[in-house]
């Protein structure tokens, strides 16, 4: 199952979950602190500290930081 790491007030993460909701995809939020210096356990995972970071275990695909990536990532999952 796809993950998102993210922060609720954040507007690139809510344009990417809106994203998820209108395809119709099921997916984990992995909730980040807002403070990007708290973020170890992204920056463990995608080397960085940014949101809104996609992950898709199955295929071993980390979009980090690029809302538009992670959008055009998941339109062609669905096509």
């Amino acid at each position: 199952m796809l993950e998102l790491y993210q922060f609720e007030e954040c507007p690139y993460c809510a344009r990417v979950r809106t994203k998820m909701t209108d395809l119709g995809i099921d997916y984990i939020i992995r909730n980040e602190p807002r403070d990007k210096a708290g973020r170890e356990r992204l920056k463990k995972i995608s080397g960085q500290s940014g949101v809104p970071t996609l992950v898709d275990p199955e295929k071993d695909i980390v979009i980090a930081d690029d809302d538009d990536a992670i959008i055009e990532y998941l339109e062609r999952l669905k096509r």
